[in-house]
Order: structure tokens, then C-alpha cells, then sequence
């Protein structure tokens, strides 16, 4: 009898685990159908916030207006991209590669590579929150701390190529 119901046991805690399994490549790929969500060519359209403030994003030294035109390529199979800030007036001409990751569907986050060191390396990054995704359209919002307070940053992207 004793037996019996260790088998029990042992097959409900076996069940548990392939459950718990079967769960976890669920979230797996459904995190793999946010990446995928954002693969392609897109293009900042317009750039929200309080004009107060002059905002320059990514550490680039350009104004955020800069950044209004500019391309973002995502290769969500090895996590992979680039922008290009197109340059004019005061806006440098900017290429930039990047590592990027879609946490919990929500949470864009991203680095900078820079030449001659691996994405590894650099431990410094970027985290915003993707908002109003759509298949051809999605928005990152940052919320910048500032003087006790916090400025809200929203960029707009629209897809220019290839889904």
C-alpha cells in the first residue's frame, strides 16, 4: 500500500513538473511573438513631451527632435539592430548598433554596441515601456527623472519595411 502511494506521489509530482514545462515554453514563445512583432524597418514619427524641457535621448547630445526621421532596424533573431539619425540643421548623422530584448511583452529594453567591444561589455542600457503596439505601428515611453520629478518621453514608430 505504502508503494501505491509513493507511486502516487512521485506521478502527481512528475505531472506537475511537465505541466510547469509545458508552461514555461508557453511564456517562451509567446515572449518570442513580441520579438517578432517589431521585426523590420521602422521610423520615429513624432517625439511627445513637455517642451520645457530640452530632451536629448540615448546619450547622443542631439536634441530629441533629432530624432524625428530617424530609421530603427530590429532582428529579432539575434536581438540585433540599428538607428540612424538622418543628420541636417544641428542633428549629427548618427549609426548606431544596438542589442535590444521585449520583457513581459511590455518592457523594450536596449544597448548600445560599440566598435570593439562585445554587447556583453557594456552594462549600461536603456529600458522603456512599448505602448499602443500594432502590427504596423507601436510607441516607447521613457520616463526620464528630473529635479525631484520625472519627464514623460513618448517616441512614435510607424513601419516603413519589411514584416
Amino acid at each position: 500500500m505504502k508503494n501505491l502511494i509513493l507511486a502516487g506521489m512521485l506521478g502527481t509530482s512528475l505531472f506537475a513538473m511537465s505541466c510547469s514545462s509545458v508552461k514555461n515554453a508557453g511564456n517562451a514563445q509567446n515572449q518570442r511573438a513580441e520579438y517578432l512583432k517589431m521585426k523590420g524597418d521602422w521610423q520615429i514619427v513624432s517625439i511627445d513631451y513637455d517642451k520645457e524641457y530640452k530632451i536629448k535621448p540615448f546619450d547622443e547630445g542631439a536634441d530629441a527632435q533629432c530624432f524625428v526621421g530617424s530609421h530603427w532596424r530590429f532582428i529579432p533573431n539575434n536581438y540585433t539592430g540599428a538607428y540612424t539619425l538622418n543628420g541636417g540643421g544641428d542633428c549629427p548623422v548618427v549609426t548606431q548598433p544596438i542589442k535590444f530584448e521585449v520583457k513581459g511583452g511590455n518592457t523594450f529594453m536596449f544597448k548600445k554596441v560599440v566598435d570593439g567591444t562585445k554587447a556583453k561589455q557594456n552594462v549600461v542600457g536603456y529600458s522603456l515601456n512599448v505602448i499602443n503596439q500594432t502590427t504596423d505601428q507601436f510607441s516607447l515611453e521613457q520616463n526620464v527623472p528630473f529635479d525631484g520629478s520625472t519627464v514623460r518621453v513618448v517616441y512614435n514608430f510607424q513601419r516603413t519595411g519589411m514584416k
